[in-house]
């Protein structure tokens, strides 16, 4: 049986807050100096304010900068009421925090979310990163989302990126932000190792 698995309407917004507060605490004890990333389950937010109360105080208790912390959503996660969820984010804007979109173009929100509010991050879908150095109906997807974002100002990171080829496509593209296994593996409860040799060459 999965955590997830185990997240119902009763417990949803208790472990919401839970993760929140250990992704910090944990951010904190790692001597983290990047951005952390924190999923949020939309659903499971009734009044912003309230759910942002306690961020807050685990990011005082723990000293970690509040404008370090992302706040995202998978694309994935059904949205209820989309103009409900935008104004969610604009709150946790309005805080400090940034805001992201993770999964983009896998899932129910798509371009309507972005409609309605701009994120300050969106994450491409590995499944649309996946082989685009020799897709073409994936390429074009790639360029005019770039393009769309550049556009409202919305910073883009590709996920997935496994081979020299999806990079190379990708930073050609526009794209510098990338995450995936050709530059490290997920790590628990500690900080990834980040191969220098899978880096763009004028990132080095």
């Amino acid at each position: 049986m999965t955590v997830l698995s185990q997240v119902n309407e009763q417990n949803r917004y208790r472990f919401d807050q839970a993760c929140r507060v250990k992704a910090i605490k944990g951010a904190s004890q790692l001597g983290i100096q990047e951005y952390v990333s924190i999923n949020f389950l939309p659903n499971a937010v009734y009044k912003p304010e309230l759910c942002i109360r306690t961020t807050l105080e685990a990011a005082r208790a723990h000293r970690f900068p509040v404008e370090r912390i992302i706040f995202e959503v998978t694309e994935g996660e059904r949205i209820d009421d989309g103009p409900w969820f935008a104004e969610i984010l604009r709150e946790y804007k309005r805080c400090g925090f940034k805001t992201a979109i993770d999964d983009f173009g896998a899932g129910y929100a798509g371009l309507k979310l972005l409609a309605d509010f701009q994120p300050d991050i969106i994450k491409i879908d590995m499944d649309l990163i996946r082989g685009v150095d020799r897709n073409p109906a994936r390429q074009a997807i790639v360029r005019n989302l770039v393009s769309l974002c550049n556009d409202m100002h919305i910073h883009v990171i590709a996920e997935g990126i496994e081979t020299v080829s999806e990079r190379d496509y990708l930073y050609e593209a526009g794209i510098s932000l990338m995450q995936g296994f050709l530059f490290a593996r997920p790590a628990f409860q500690s900080l990834a190792s980040v191969d220098s040799s899978a880096l763009p060459i004028l990132h080095r």
